[in-house]
Order: structure tokens, then C-alpha cells, then sequence
């Protein structure tokens, strides 16, 4: 049974109750799965089957959705592309993924007509009226009356989802169908979900945060979700209250964004059972602004790669655990290994292995690459972590150079590849460091050239349309030299150092 069954089920047993609420317009479970059939239909009619690769680019839509319950019906994948990234990083990933059919948002089809040039031939349908793309409501009609294949299989990929790598060049992630059902059955736990629950999703479907913690969980569950396109602060509290939501997954900087308002200590919260949150380490004070409302704040660790929940703290013991990434998810098992692979000893800190039914089959065309993450049937994160002295992990840090800036995975290299090319600049090291509000910013620690100058304005505009505004630097540091071991390499951590006391001096 594909995944579209869940639809079809809940279709079955109350069709009349709204599964997806999206700007002031309600989505029957009953319309949903009807939509999800015409969309099968479209798809199998365009020649789209399996293995077929099908790619998204909006914000969230109900289509998005639809679209990938559809895929998993005939037997294809989706691939959700990340709006913010700039053209030439969407051409990157569709030259990676190839695949048959694009859907675009109207707002987005001019960057992608001005990229496709030389790109692997695909059929290009746009939401909303777009001169030269096909509407996506033709597409639908073309698709007749014919019933769709049902093609999918349990072991099929369904989901390509790509996260940067440590080249700065993106891997795809493949979820099988098995893995976003065991991702839902974790959920289920961790939340205690029942189909009385009302999800709000503001977090993008193009991360498996926003797609898979709690979306695709409360439709499996038979719940409601309502549907932010994106996110800001005061619809997100109007909703909560409006609509009484008992669930939703905010990242730090968002709950930062909500506590700035005026209204939040008065806001009406009480509908809310848990809020969960991730995707960094959670600063302290993120757990104390929440509980001060009287909310649980519940961490959940994972990654793209585990679909992605693989530990969670119980809302029970939300402020006993706070800080903890918690227990091993239902379906899933925790290691921490040192370089050997070798478990540590108890209370050493070791990388953070998962394995489970809901962790990646692979990295899309990367067949060495995913044999190195999955060695010994293990996924190594890198992440290093220990467990506390009830057997709780605690997630220490990360031991591969990736940054987390306001809940977006970015890696050094890419930025570090495209400002190396800068005139100005004779060597270039890209790291984060500690912010209070993003979690981590971006800095840019630069050597200028004999006689230049480099300046924050000069490295933004050198970025500018090759890679995504949030992505770019929101410092400077200028110095004479890099740190360099022996052999050459730079060395990050000394660098971050550099950043950091940069940092205090400017304040001081």
C-alpha cells in the first residue's frame, strides 16, 4: 500500500473533515484524496512513473502535498526545491536530479527560465498564469478520466530532498515510502497525535522539519493541518489562537520572533500541548521564554538523513529534560562511536550513529558517498554527542564544519568557493559563530591582497544571485594570515576563535 492510501482511509471514514486549512480556504480529507487522484492521473498521462523525478519550487502550497502522495501512487519521486536559494543554485539541483516535470510557482518561473538553457529536457507547469509554462489546472485536465497506476511500492524512494554537502555542492537524500511511514509512527509517539489534533505548519515543506515532523504525521493521523506559505510572527499567533492549534515545530529564531512581538506574553497559548523545536542546540533561554507561557518546549534530533526523527524528550518531561535531545525514537537506535567505531565509554562524548527503518537508502548518484554514511549499516551524522546519566543524549556539537543559522543548514565551501574568485581577496575561511539570535551567524574571515581592501558591502555583492541571501556573511574579519596546521590545512576551529574575538572587541 503507497502512501496515498492514508488519504484514502481518512477520505473513507470522514470525508467531510478538513485535512489542510490554507489561506482562508478548507481541503476536505474527501477533496484532498479526489485531488490527489487527478494529480496521479496528470502525472501517469505526462509519462511520469517509476523512478521518475518530479520537482517543486513555491512556498507552501497545498500542491506540494498533493503532489507527493501522488508520486508515491505511480511510483515516482518528488523533489522540493528551497525557494530562498538563487537560480543558479535551483539549475545546480535540477541538473543533478533531471527530472521529467517541474511545477513552479508563477513567482519563481522567471528564474528558472533564465537558468534552463542547457538543462535535460522537462515539462514546465506553473501555478498561476505564466506565459510559455503550461497552467497547472490544464495539466490536470489533460490527465482525463483514466484511472492512475498504482505502481508504488513500500521500498520505493518517494522523497528526494537535498542538503548540502561538505563540498558546498547539494546531495540529494532518498526517503523511501517505509521510511515516511516509520518518520510518521515516531511522530505519533513523540507527539501522542490523535486525529482531535490541529498542526500548524509555517516551517518550509522543502525541509524534512517542515514536511515531516508534524505534516505528514497529522495526515497519517487523520488530524488537520493549517498551511502558512511561509512564516510571520503575528499570523502564526493569530492562528494559534484563531484556530486553537495544539501542535506546531517553531526553530529558535522563530520563537525569538514571536517573543519580540508586543503581544506575546498576552497571546492565548493554552490550546497548545507541546511546541517542539530543533534543528541546533537550543539555547537555554529559548526552553525558559516558552515554559514561561506555561507550553512544554520539546527538542527533537535528527537530520535529513533520518527523515528525520530519531530522538525526542516527551512533553512529560519538557522541563526536567530541558537541553536534552532525549531518548531513541520509537523505530529507531542510537550508538555513539568513537574514530575506530568502537562504542565510547559511559559519559564520553562520541559521534551520534542512527539506525532504523526511517533513516535515507541513500545519497541520490553518489554511490561512494553513501557507503561512507551508512557504514556497518549505521547512519554517521557527525555529530557528537553523550548520554547523560539517566541515558539521554545531549548533543555536544557538530564535528563537521556545517553552520545553522536561523534553523538553514549552510557549509563554509560554498560561500568560500565563490568569494575566493573576489580580486580583492587572497584567502578566504567561512565560519560560524555564536548569536544570540540565529543561533549562529555566518563570518567571512578574509586575507586581502597586497594593497586591497575587502568590506562587508564588497562580499555581499560578489554573492549576490549565486547563492541565497541568508546564506551570506553578516561580518567581516579582516586579518594578515590564516591558522594552517602542517600539512596546510586551515584550521576552522582557530579561525572561529579569530571571529569570536573580533566579535568581543567590536563591542568592547
Amino acid at each position: 500500500m503507497d502512501l496515498s492510501h492514508w488519504i484514502e482511509r481518512h477520505a473513507g471514514f470522514t470525508p467531510a473533515k478538513c485535512a489542510i486549512r490554507f489561506a482562508e480556504r478548507e481541503v476536505s480529507y474527501a477533496a484532498l484524496a479526489a485531488r490527489i487522484d487527478a494529480v496521479a492521473r496528470a502525472l501517469a498521462s505526462a509519462g511520469v512513473g517509476s523512478g521518475d523525478r518530479v520537482a517543486f519550487l513555491g512556498l507552501n502550497h497545498p500542491e506540494a502535498i498533493a503532489l507527493l502522495f501522488a508520486c508515491a501512487r505511480v511510483g515516482a519521486m518528488l523533489a522540493p526545491l528551497n525557494w530562498r536559494l538563487a537560480p543558479p543554485e535551483h539549475r545546480e539541483t535540477l541538473a543533478d536530479c533531471m527530472p521529467k516535470l517541474l511545477v513552479t510557482e508563477s513567482a519563481f518561473a522567471a528564474g528558472i527560465d533564465g537558468v534552463k538553457q542547457g538543462l535535460p529536457p522537462m515539462q514546465c507547469i506553473a501555478l498561476g498564469d505564466t506565459p510559455a509554462w503550461q497552467r497547472y489546472e490544464a495539466f490536470l485536465a489533460a490527465g482525463g478520466q483514466a484511472t492512475a497506476p498504482r505502481d508504488g511500492r513500500d521500498d520505493d524512494p518517494v522523497l528526494l530532498c537535498y542538503t548540502s554537502g561538505s563540498t558546498g555542492r547539494p546531495k540529494g537524500v532518498l526517503l523511501t515510502q517505509h521510511a515516511l511511514f516509520y518518520n510518521a509512527v515516531n511522530s505519533t509517539h513523540m507527539h501522542g497525535f490523535t486525529s482531535a489534533d490541529r498542526v500548524l505548519t509555517t516551517l518550509p515543506l522543502f525541509h524534512v522539519g517542515g514536511l515531516n515532523i508534524l505534516t505528514l504525521p497529522a495526515l497519517h493521523a487523520g488530524a488537520t493541518v493549517t498551511l502558512h506559505a511561509k512564516f510571520d510572527p503575528e499570523a502564526t499567533l493569530d492562528a494559534i489562537e484563531r484556530e486553537a492549534i495544539t501542535l506546531t515545530v517553531l526553530v529558535p529564531a522563530q520563537i525569538d520572533a514571536l517573543r519580540a512581538l508586543p503581544r506575546w506574553n498576552n497571546a492565548r497559548l493554552s490550546s497548545l500541548r507541546m511546541i517542539t523545536t530543533g534543528s541546533q542546540i537550543v539555547p537555554p533561554r529559548i526552553f525558559g521564554v516558552v515554559h514561561a507561557r506555561g507550553v512544554p518546549l520539546v527538542e527533537v534530533y535528527g537530520s535529513t538523513e533520518t527523515a528525520p526523527i530519531a530522538t525526542y524528550v516527551p512533553a512529560s518531561e519538557a522541563g526536567r529534560k530541558a537541553g536534552s535531545a532525549g531518548l531513541p525514537a520509537m523505530h529507531c537506535e542510537i550508538r555513539l562511536a568513537d574514530e575506530t567505531g568502537a562504542d565510547v565509554t559511559p559519559g564520553a562524548s562520541g559521534e551520534i550513529l542512527v539506525r532504523g527503518p526511517n533513516v535515507m537508502s541513500g545519497y541520490w548518484g553518489k554511490p561512494e558517498a553513501t557507503a561512507e554514511a551508512l557504514r556497518g549499516g549505521w547512519f554517521h551524522s557527525g555529530d557528537i554527542g553523550h548520554f547523560d546519566e539517566e541515558g539521554w543524549l545531549v548533543v555536544d556539537g557538530r564535528s563537521k564544519d556545517m553552520i545553522i543559522s536561523g534553523g538553514e543548514n549552510i557549509y563554509p565551501a560554498e560561500i568560500e568557493n565563490v568569494l575566493a574568485e573576489c580580486d580583492a581577496i587572497a584567502e578566504v575561511a567561512v565560519v560560524g559563530r555564536p548569536d544570540e539570535r540565529w543561533g549562529e551567524a555566518v563570518v567571512a574571515v578574509v586575507v586581502p591582497k597586497a594593497g586591497k581592501s575587502v568590506t562587508e558591502r564588497e562580499v555581499s555583492a560578489a554573492l549576490e544571485g549565486r547563492v541565497a541571501r541568508y546564506k551570506h556573511p553578516r561580518a567581516v574579519v579582516t586579518v594578515a594570515q590564516l591558522p594552517r596546521t602542517a600539512l596546510g590545512k586551515i584550521q576552522k576551529a582557530e579561525v572561529r576563535a579569530m571571529a569570536i574575538a573580533a566579535a568581543r572587541e567590536k563591542v568592547t
